[in-house]
């Protein structure tokens, strides 16, 4: 069951090109900021009501993230939703044939699952889905 929208990321140059928008001009606070080695990527965080804004910036030109950025610019990046399972999930789109970069979910550093679904399933959206905790 889908539970939420946990955060829509935009994929940015330099996460400071994007904090004069969503920070400066919307006034959204940055929550805090990030490394994710494992995805080459900086995060800032921008709380909005339960959801937030994600930025995210490449740290190395030869990631996946940086070559999507090259290939399609700036701007939206993917929809994350949160699930309350995530394999009963990813079992699920598999049976309806729906392509997924991730048929298992990955395990972060803080114990959070997460996967992406093809934008070739998805009507050309990147969607991620993530499950907190165990529940």
């Amino acid at each position: 069951m889908i539970k939420r929208i946990d955060h829509i990321a935009i994929l940015l140059p330099e996460l400071d090109s994007g904090t004069g928008f969503w920070a400066e001009a919307l006034g959204l606070p940055i929550e805090k900021t990030e490394h994710v080695a494992q995805q080459k990527v900086n995060i800032a965080f921008l709380p909005v009501g339960e959801s937030h804004i994600e930025l995210l910036e490449p740290t190395d030109e030869e990631s996946g993230v940086a070559a999507y950025l090259q290939k399609r610019g700036p701007g939206l990046h993917h929809i994350c939703l949160e699930v309350d399972n995530i394999e009963e999930t990813l079992t699920r789109l598999k049976e309806a044939n729906i392509p997924l970069i991730d048929e298992q979910p990955i395990v972060d550093k803080n114990g959070k699952k997460l996967a992406f679904i093809h934008p070739k399933g998805t009507g050309g959206v990147l969607v991620e889905l993530y499950q907190f905790g165990s529940d």
